[in-house]
């Protein structure tokens, strides 16, 4: 009986553990934007999501992210508050202002800088691409 329990618990376990994405009870959520940083993640992946990533930025006028890559995934930056440009490697620079969304494709060098007077704040939202 012991080891019956035992067994039991054992494939219980590797069961929740081999269960894939879709198998998984995912939750909606809510986050609110104060955020007292220049950087505050909010959904970090698994186990929040099954990929997806976000953050809130907040640059002061001249401040930029720093030069980074997009790798295997995109990203969508929601503008709601400022101007700025984004730098994507081998293109041309892209100026936004508030309430745009910028798309930078995978495996894109970029880097945002705010270019105007005032804060910039935006939403990245960040997602591992499909694999084909």
């Amino acid at each position: 009986m012991k080891y019956s329990l035992l067994l039991a618990g054992m494939v219980l376990a590797l069961i929740s553990l081999s269960a894939t994405p879709q198998e998984q009870s995912y939750q909606p959520l809510s986050f609110s934007l104060d955020c007292s940083g220049s950087d505050c993640p909010l959904l970090q992946g698994s186990p929040q999501t099954t990929g997806m990533r976000s953050g809130f930025v907040r640059l002061k006028p001249g401040e930029s992210v720093g030069a980074h890559s997009t790798q295997d995934h995109e990203e969508a930056l929601v503008i709601l508050r400022g101007q700025g440009k984004a730098e994507v490697e081998g293109r041309a620079p892209v100026g936004f202002t508030s309430r745009m969304l910028i798309y930078i494709p995978p495996r894109s060098r970029h880097n945002v800088t705010n270019t105007g007077a005032d804060l910039l704040e935006y939403v990245y939202v960040v997602a591992p691409i499909a694999a084909r």
